[in-house]
């Protein structure tokens, strides 16, 4: 038997896209005992849309949460930890949090229960996700442990462990997640035999490209980032459009967050922990003589 599994979607002024998600997971082989979908204070419609697939699946519901002033990923965690108050009595083996911008094919969720039950050491697990414009990552340089934020599926005892997401404003919460569970001793994997489509270019809801690189970098330095792994990742994206503009705003936005000494989103503990997984890789890389990517979408993503 396949383990059980719950979805919970935060979702804040997504009609435009959030249909298509609808529309995959109703069709999945394996549907979740309860998908809970968290409006965070929408104003487009997207309240009307959920509640039209709400009334014909009852295991669909609709939470709504008060406005808030600002976008940011410190609301979107408290958004998710509103669904999981809502399922805390349900008798579930899995968790997933998954964005509203996406679809994927009806086996997706099958296909990654089948991996946890695979492995009883796998706490998460997900698949590479892509863009309209095809971009996706290169996986001959990025470790297949990292998990995007775009659907991460957890074990549940995996998601206790890490003691869930943490309200990170400035971002990253996927990606501390994801390093968390490995430093708890937890096996992280993507598998790329699927994807998911992901139909917002990532961290552009609110800002532009430029911008958006620049506050890549931030949040770089913010989970700790090793000085040597930035300095390699921001000469390759430099080599990716915007060619060289967008890696130099990546690399402008780490020195000027360690110039302004912003303050560290993670613990002295887990910072290390990355830091030495970051040389690893280096090493590796070096070894095998091949060029060092320091991130692998031309369009750096929010959580990397």
């Amino acid at each position: 038997m396949l383990p059980k599994y719950i979805l919970i979607t935060p979702a804040r002024n997504e009609v435009e896209f959030i249909e298509l998600a609808l529309k995959s997971v109703v069709a999945q082989t394996v549907l979740p005992v309860k998908w809970v979908i968290v409006s965070d204070g929408s104003t487009d419609g997207t309240d009307a849309l959920v509640r039209k697939y709400a009334e014909e699946h009852a295991w669909i519901e609709l939470i709504r949460t008060p406005d808030r002033e600002s976008r940011h990923f410190a609301g979107k965690v408290a958004a998710f930890n509103v669904g999981l108050a809502q399922v805390r009595d349900l008798d579930y083996d899995v968790i997933a949090c998954m964005d509203a911008d996406l679809s994927f094919d009806n086996d997706y969720f099958e296909f990654l229960l089948q991996k946890l039950n695979q492995d009883p050491m796998l706490g998460l697990v997900g698949t590479p996700f892509r863009e309209l414009s095809r971009e996706t990552y290169d996986y001959r340089f990025v470790s297949i442990e990292h998990v995007s934020g775009a659907c991460q599926v957890f074990r549940r005892e995996c998601f206790k462990a890490i003691g869930g997401y943490v309200p990170i404003k400035g971002g990253s919460i996927d990606h501390v997640a994801v390093i968390t569970a490995r430093m708890k001793g937890w096996k992280t994997r993507t598998f790329s035999e699927k994807f998911c489509m992901h139909h917002r270019t990532i961290g552009t809801a609110e800002v532009g490209t430029i911008r958006a690189r620049f506050k890549y970098g931030i949040k770089d330095y913010a989970i700790g980032n090793a000085p040597l792994w930035e300095f390699f990742r921001t000469v390759y994206q430099m080599t990716h459009r915007p060619l060289l503009l967008g890696g130099l705003a990546l690399g402008c936005g780490y020195v000027w967050a360690c110039l302004r000494k912003v303050e560290r989103a993670v613990s002295p503990e887990l910072m290390a922990f990355h830091r030495k997984e970051q040389m690893r890789r280096i090493k590796k890389l070096l070894l095998k003589d091949v060029p060092f990517p320091g991130a692998s979408l031309c369009k750096p993503p929010a959580h990397f």
